[in-house]
């Protein structure tokens, strides 16, 4: 069964479904523009990897500021310690129980089309995760490699399924969406195309951009998407007797919600 909203489904961006989702969708693309490429070029889905910790997760200890002024105390005059004071208190000093974070191994695919005659990665699409829109060592890594990438004769397709989170960084008067498919070439920088849509548009398609004068074939996005929720059964799964996952939607975007779950 297809899905009651006719573009992206907000329900897929929470944690029970988004990894999975992620991956198939990755996969998805690769599978769709494949075709269309041969023989000149051929697709490979790559994985960045990094460690990270749990939102909020803090090592708890010493403050440093009460680390500094006992280091301060100390050096006043050490003459002038007691040795005996110092034993006596070692021996009544217990340890306090900590935890400690504990770093969580994070795998993020993305894809790379290639030129079989070189070898040369010609584009690069990412889909991103919540970890790229948030503070933090996921954000930090991705946008390292995005600087990277548009510093290069590489092109650029950067796929914004998420609500939420801190969009990436962009110049010039922006419309407000809930979602976003950035495409640059390589060619045009610092120009690139921006499409902005939202939940009660379908996903729109968008042309692949290759090497010199190729033919940049169309990515159809919505279609893909229609793919993946059929066979992952999310028709099954999705309970929309709830409402999506934050963000909030705002009170026109929910009225318009209920409706398109009611009517199936």
């Amino acid at each position: 069964m297809r899905s009651p909203l006719p573009g992206m489904n907000p329900y897929l961006e929470q944690p029970l479904f988004w990894s999975a989702f992620h991956s198939r969708l990755i996969v998805a693309i690769a599978d769709a523009i494949a075709p269309q490429i041969r023989p000149q070029y051929y697709v490979e889905i790559e994985t960045r990897t990094y460690f990270s910790t749990e939102e909020n997760e803090v090592l708890v200890g010493i403050p440093d500021a009460l680390v500094f002024s006992s280091q301060s105390s100390i050096s006043t005059d050490l003459t002038s310690i007691d040795n005996n004071a110092i034993a006596t208190t070692a021996t009544k000093t217990q340890p306090q129980q900590v935890t400690v974070p504990m770093p969580k191994e994070i795998k993020e695919r993305y894809l790379e089309i290639r030129e079989v005659a070189t070898g040369e990665v010609v584009t690069v699409i990412e889909v991103l995760s919540p970890k790229n829109k948030q503070a933090g060592v996921g954000r930090h890594k991705y946008e390292e490699k995005r600087l990277t990438i548009l510093a290069s004769l590489t092109h650029l397709v950067e796929i914004d399924l998420l609500r939420g989170g801190r969009a990436m960084s962009l110049g010039g008067n922006i419309s407000k969406t809930h979602y976003h498919i950035l495409v640059s070439p390589s060619e045009k920088r610092p120009q690139a195309m921006l499409y902005g849509f939202s939940m009660r548009e379908p996903i729109p398609s968008f042309p692949l951009p290759l090497k010199g004068n190729n033919l940049a074939p169309m990515v159809e996005m919505q279609s893909i998407f229609e793919g993946i929720y059929e066979r992952a059964g999310y028709d099954l799964r999705i309970d929309y007797t709830q409402p999506p996952p934050p963000p909030v939607l705002s009170e026109s975007d929910r009225i318009w919600w209920q409706k398109c779950v009611q009517s199936n």
